[in-house]
């Protein structure tokens, strides 16, 4: 009675677990069927031609190309600055003036001096003549015993002494002559021009301060020629070696990030400089300003041309893989093929043979096949 009576309770639990292995199966081949209708997306490229570049890139900073720093030589209160910050100039216009009142006065001095001078050589000169008359004359009385020896001695000794006064004044009028010009270019001095074409692009100074010059050159203002500017550039260690002077450099600003400026690049200073345990080496050209857009401290992105060339087969370079690609057949199927590789910057890379214009590649395979088969092998072992 016990195994006859548990005989429908037995049969109710294996229908139930039929039912369940029925759903479950059903569900798994609906997701198995669906995986397998999916057709992974490719992501494929045409072989174009176009110009290629390999690149060093470095940040540098424009600066002028030519600027003097101006100073004052002489010391005083400034008491102009007749131009601004941004002004041109020219050669020769004025800068600054500084009070010129003493100077002027040690001018006048030097000057009534010099002057007293002169006179009183006039009268040395005029001593000097008597002086030689005497001896002239004592000389020919000696010449008839009519006079001493004693005389002709004393006449003699006063047109030696007359000589020397001379040429003592004439020293004494050289020394103030001297005095003279540096006290005018004092006078000078305190009137500060422009040694240069340029643009004012600093004022240290201003109005009314005291100037003092004994000791150091007190800095006014910086002008500078904007009409061409330098690139300072700070090549990595890395990339130095591949720099050279004569190579061809452009650069973008941040302000304008689309055009591009070229020069050339002229010279790699060989003291490098530090910066948190970086080496960085300055690497200088030139680029004309005619525009004046360009401004000193601007930052720029320097692009140093290792290799260029024009009018190649390119293609990702993510494409190729130890020397082959995938490129699509006349059935509309991917099939390996190999190609010579040239001209690379990790980038894009140059197709020396192998492909031709317009063939189509396969630019990154998906993984999604290999997952799907793995799930069918994964459903096929549940199913069993």
């Amino acid at each position: 009675m016990a195994v006859s009576s548990g005989s429908p309770r037995r049969r109710w639990l294996l229908w139930v677990v039929v039912m369940a292995l029925l759903v479950a199966s059903g569900g798994i081949y609906a997701y198995v069927a669906n995986v397998g209708h999916d057709k992974p997306a490719l992501n494929t490229v045409m072989v174009t031609r176009g110009d290629l570049q390999v690149l060093v890139t470095a940040t540098g900073v424009l600066e002028p190309s030519d600027f003097v720093d101006m100073g004052a030589q002489v010391s005083g209160q400034l008491d102009s600055i007749p131009v601004r910050i941004g002004q041109r100039v020219k050669t020769g216009d004025l800068l600054a003036e500084i009070d010129p009142t003493i100077y002027l006065a040690r001018v006048d001095a030097t000057r009534a001096q010099l002057k007293n001078q002169r006179a009183q050589l006039q009268d040395r000169k005029a001593q000097l003549k008597l002086a030689g008359l005497q001896f002239q004359r004592q000389s020919n009385l000696m010449r008839e015993d009519a006079t001493t020896r004693e005389a002709l001695q004393s006449a003699e000794a006063s047109l030696a002494s007359a000589q020397a006064q001379l040429a003592m004044l004439e020293a004494q009028i050289e020394q103030t002559s001297s005095t003279l010009r540096a006290e005018e270019a004092n006078l000078d001095y305190a009137r500060i021009y422009a040694p240069m074409d340029g643009t004012v692009v600093s004022i240290d100074a201003r109005e009314g301060q005291t100037l003092n010059s004994s000791q150091q050159a007190p800095l006014l203002m910086r002008i500078a020629d904007l009409a061409t500017m330098r690139v300072r550039a700070q090549v990595s260690e890395a990339d130095i070696s591949k720099v050279r002077s004569g190579m061809k450099a452009y650069f973008t600003t941040l302000g304008n990030p689309d055009s591009q400026r070229y020069g050339e690049l002229e010279y790699i200073e060989p003291t490098p400089t530090i910066e948190n345990n970086v080496v960085l080496y300055n690497a200088l050209f030139n680029v004309a300003n005619a525009d004046g857009l360009l401004l000193p401290s601007m930052t720029a992105q320097v692009f140093f041309v290792v290799e260029e060339i024009s009018d190649a087969l390119l293609v990702p370079a993510t494409a190729v893989n130890r020397g082959q690609v995938s490129v699509r057949n006349a059935a509309g199927e991917f099939e390996q093929r190999a190609v010579d590789i040239g001209v690379s910057n990790r980038i894009q890379a140059e197709i020396l043979s192998g492909l031709e214009e317009g063939d189509e590649i396969l630019l990154a395979t998906s993984d999604l096949s290999s997952r799907v088969a793995d799930r069918r092998v994964s459903m096929r072992g549940l199913l069993r």
